[in-house]
């Protein structure tokens, strides 16, 4: 799945690749700027992404909210590749049941 990015400033791809659902969590790689793994499940406080190559995580809310998960995964990943991440996961909402 294909998906494009943008920040105040400019804008870049992203490629969903590699997506399986496993029992409770799901899993898929994003190729763009960087490559991200991207590990998506639910707790008891809704949500959560890890990623485990870069040693962080972090809560999420309804993945249609990008606002909010965008703000969160900044905070965890960066500016780009946390907009990469909120891009991919929103692009997945409709895939995505947990």
């Amino acid at each position: 799945m294909k998906f494009t990015c943008t920040s105040k400033d400019e804008e870049w791809k992203g490629t969903i690749t590699n997506f399986v659902q496993h029992t409770n969590s799901y899993e898929f790689w994003i190729e763009s700027r960087s490559s991200i793994m991207v590990v998506f499940g639910t707790t008891s406080r809704g949500g959560f992404a890890c990623m485990p190559d870069f040693r962080v995580g972090c809560h999420l809310t309804d993945l249609k909210d990008k606002f909010w998960n965008t703000e969160q995964l900044v905070g965890a990943l960066g500016e780009v590749d946390g907009i990469t991440v909120s891009t991919a996961l929103f692009n997945l909402a409709g895939k995505i049941h947990i």
